[in-house]
């Protein structure tokens, strides 16, 4: 049997799906090259997200959490293994339709917030909107919606600099939620957080999973607050298994 042709119709097969996991990966290798040397940093990662599910990574730094995450999100390609979305294989698509695939199944969330310190925090939440071409008084009312419900009523016209460290990452939340995404990949998202604005966030992502039956695969080095999710796994040795 002929193999399908890479990249025919695979952005449009990525649409969610309440049957089946909203992402995942299977055999999941990767592996640097330098020379004659190789470094495998993940070997065979096999991983299943269901929609509404909370996940929570964790593991010593460089045991290749962040290398995971960004094999997830199509942001880097796996050595071995495949990665689906909504379904629809990653490596199979365009960088086109890859793009496009992120712009709509999902978002992220990082440490660092990552906001454009030129544009308001009601700006940088239509970002993904305007990238889609939607209208700009559209965006404009949808990110508002978005950063009411991550309590931000009142800061829609602030920028970056005039927002306190939780609030900025709240917008980078609102963000990643504003294109109703099936899953959001967080990278210690309140590794720059004290420790009562960190619970904050962990209740705010909690309800916006429930509420939105968004997924959220989220990287932590914050045992207590990774306890809150529905699943803890833990990278060892390249490996994926129960913390």
């Amino acid at each position: 049997m002929s193999e399908p042709q890479r990249g025919a119709g695979a952005a449009a097969a990525a649409q969610p799906d309440d049957d089946g996991p909203v992402l995942s990966c299977r055999g999941v290798v990767r592996r640097y090259e330098s020379g004659s040397a190789s470094l495998a940093v993940l070997q065979g990662v096999d991983l299943d997200v269901a929609r509404g599910e909370r996940v929570a990574i964790v593991g010593a730094s460089g045991s290749g959490k962040s290398t995971l995450l960004h094999l997830l999100g199509g942001l880097d390609a796996s050595s071995e293994g495949q990665v689906r979305l909504a379904g629809a294989r990653l490596d199979r698509m365009t960088e086109s339709q890859r793009g496009d695939a992120r712009n709509r199944l999902l978002g992220f969330v990082y440490q660092f917030h990552h906001l454009l310190p030129e544009f308001t925090a009601l700006e940088n939440v239509a970002m993904p909107l305007r990238i889609r071409r939607m209208p700009s008084a559209q965006a404009s009312r949808l990110a508002a919606a978005m950063l009411g419900e991550v309590g931000l009523s009142a800061r829609l016209e602030h920028l970056p600099g005039m927002l306190s460290g939780g609030e900025r990452q709240r917008v980078a939340l609102a963000r990643a939620l504003v294109t109703d995404p099936v899953c959001v990949l967080a990278d210690e998202p309140t590794g720059n957080l004290d420790r009562g604005t960190a619970r904050q966030m962990f209740d705010l992502l909690e309800r916006l999973s429930r509420e939105r039956r968004t997924a959220f695969v989220v990287v932590t080095h914050d045992l207590e607050l990774a306890g809150r999710a529905d699943r803890v796994l833990a990278l060892r040795e390249g490996r994926l298994g129960p913390a």
